[in-house]
């Protein structure tokens, strides 16, 4: 009997595959960071950073779930910065910490959620040209516009970055590696 479980899924294949499997790879590397943490542990600081392993994984759920929107809502997903007020970016910074009551496992299921609709949306993309102007803010062109190619790119790049952070925070919390 041949295997339905997957008829309905989209086959993706070429760039958008490739795409998605570096961004699944460095996903991987950040959820390491955080294997057999207790949630105390994941919510230390380990460094001069402000940073630990539970706030990193929630600043990336969160930067992945703003900029899939983005992919599929355009500039109605994402905030004007220049209009945040010290209110909204103190309540960004709250994304880098774990709050009392938060979970380790919480963060992670909350990351897997995303990344699977990241995963839906960009499958179901016609292609990745699909361009939105962005947002104001003082760090890029005004006038700017991304396609989805472009955010994706940028995601990657979030991820990777903040695995990299990840992997100083765990080594220097109790010697463990992501790749060791």
């Amino acid at each position: 009997m041949p295997d339905t479980a997957n008829l309905d899924q989209p086959t993706v294949t070429g760039e958008c595959a490739d795409l998605l499997e570096a961004l699944a790879h460095h996903r991987t590397m950040l959820r390491r960071t955080a294997r057999d943490l207790t949630d105390e542990q994941a919510g230390l600081r380990t460094t001069a950073s402000e940073l630990c392993l539970g706030g990193i994984i929630k600043h990336v759920t969160s930067v992945e779930r703003a900029w899939t929107a983005f992919i599929r809502d355009g500039l109605s997903a994402l905030p004007s910065f220049t209009d945040m007020t010290d209110e909204d970016w103190a309540q960004r910074a709250e994304e880098f910490r774990m709050q009392p009551g938060e979970t380790l496992a919480g963060v992670l299921d909350a990351y897997e959620a995303v990344a699977a609709r990241t995963d839906e949306v960009v499958s179901g993309l016609p292609h990745l040209d699909v361009s939105h102007p962005l947002p104001e803010a003082p760090w890029w062109e005004p006038g700017g516009s991304w396609t989805a190619r472009r955010t994706l790119l940028h995601i990657i790049g979030e991820t990777a970055q903040h695995a990299g952070h990840a992997d100083i925070i765990r080594e220097s919390l109790d010697g463990a590696r992501t790749m060791g």
